[in-house]
């Protein structure tokens, strides 16, 4: 029990220290909710990259000293799971689906056309920051295949043509 308030007591120090920042405050409530026990890390993570777009290493850093859990042990979460990303996103964001019904439908060809005209890989953000290209294993959205998701809204039956519509709009609106 006197651990517990040891460890309660370095992480309000750590706390205190981040308590200006409205984001920080988010990701330290999670962490208290949930007594500062290790087993909140997944929890914890989520709302990182919630509040911030990313896992950067000083959060990951302070997530492993509140949470007393070794720093290697958050790298692997954050690195294991699809969902956590290390790197900032772009301004805008191409999700396509490569689950089966999309894949079989037309989400390679999207994918290709995306790379080619991107130049980047999934996963990968263009030079200029503009975009994310992202993969997803299934969206739930197999009615709709080919699925893709741009800027936070799903769009079905589509094709490379539709895409690259909306990359080039978004592309002119960054040059313009």
């Amino acid at each position: 029990m006197e651990a517990l308030k040891e460890t309660a007591s370095k992480a309000q120090d750590e706390t205190s220290k981040r308590a200006d920042d409205p984001r920080w405050r988010r990701v330290n409530r999670v962490m208290r909710l949930h007594g500062y026990r290790p087993n909140a890390l997944i929890e914890t993570l989520h709302m990182v990259q919630d509040t911030f777009g990313f896992l950067e290493m000083e959060a990951l850093k302070y997530v492993a000293k509140t949470l007393q859990v070794p720093l290697s042990r958050v790298y692997a979460v954050a690195t294991f799971y699809h969902f956590f990303s290390l790197k900032p996103p772009g301004k805008h964001t191409c999700v396509v689906c490569m689950g089966t019904a999309c894949y079989i439908s037309g989400a390679a060809e999207i994918m290709h056309e995306m790379q080619e005209a991107l130049h980047i890989e999934p996963g990968e953000t263009t030079a200029d920051g503009a975009i994310s290209l992202v993969t997803a294993r299934c969206l739930g959205s197999c009615g709709l295949a080919p699925a893709v998701v741009l800027d936070g809204e799903i769009k079905g039956k589509m094709t490379p043509a539709a895409v690259l519509e909306t990359i080039e709009r978004w592309q002119a609106d960054a040059s313009g």
